[in-house]
């Protein structure tokens, strides 16, 4: 494994604990409770963990299509 995909790999588990919130908000990086641009932290972190998960061939869409409608 190269260094590419173990920053990658890293990447993506720390976007995922970001998401999972195990320090229940003490740590944010944008607080919540500003209004309009208190989500874009965990919208940005969600758009970096599919973009790891598509470096590693995980297509999260494809997780919810039967396979009838897919576009190649």
């Amino acid at each position: 494994m190269d260094l590419k995909k173990i920053g990658i790999f890293a990447l993506g588990v720390i976007c995922a604990l970001y998401l999972l919130n195990p320090t229940a908000g003490f740590f944010e990086l944008i607080p919540d409770t500003l209004p309009l641009i208190g989500n874009l932290d965990e919208a940005a972190a969600v758009t970096i963990l599919l973009m790891c998960l598509r470096y590693f061939g995980i297509e999260l869409p494809d997780f919810f299509n039967n396979g009838k409608n897919r576009i190649d």
